[in-house]
């Protein structure tokens, strides 16, 4: 039995709504109020895990619904930074093929617990960072990190063609 009314998935959930408000700050340059969404994204993000297994209600759909909203927060995150110029504009889709593809190899649909590979762990939470940086630094006038940013969401693109790539090529093998 797949449980979909639990603590963690709830505390998923509210993460999810929040999405719309942090692009609504970000396109406002309200950074402070972005910087705040983020912080409790970032908690939350860690408290439905510990929750999924203090009260043994882990199951993949919980997974897979905490993925979808780490990925869809970063992306339309990246997508609105991009939109004000701080990063480049290639970043967003590839996290969400990256995700997508991610998702169906590891058939999560059908109920499968995800599959992560070790550059998608790193890629996942580098996607926070950059995301963090951009909010922070713009909440402080921290300018000097602009630069960064910009760096980091370049190298990101790089390494999510790699996983995207690494994913394709194991698929591939696989099925010959």
């Amino acid at each position: 039995m797949t449980l979909w009314f639990t603590w963690a998935n709830l505390v998923t959930s509210l993460r999810l709504t929040l999405i719309p408000a942090t692009a609504f700050a970000i396109l406002n340059a309200d950074w402070i109020l972005a910087a705040a969404i983020f912080t409790f994204v970032v908690i939350s993000d860690v408290v439905d895990g510990k929750l999924a297994r203090a009260f043994n209600q882990a199951s993949p759909l919980g997974g897979l619904l905490d993925h979808a909203t780490d990925a869809t927060y970063v992306s339309i995150s990246a997508w609105v930074l991009a939109e004000l110029g701080l990063i480049n504009p290639w970043l967003a889709p590839l996290i969400a093929v990256a995700f997508i593809q991610y998702t169906l190899d590891s058939r999560a649909l059908a109920g499968q617990i995800l599959r992560a590979s070790q550059i998608g762990r790193i890629n996942g939470i580098a996607y926070f960072v950059l995301v963090g940086t951009a909010i922070g630094s713009n909440a402080l006038n921290w300018d000097f990190l602009a630069l960064p940013v910009q760096l980091l969401a370049w190298l990101l693109v790089f390494t999510s063609l790699i996983s995207i790539g690494d994913r394709l090529r194991a698929l591939i093998k696989s099925s010959v």
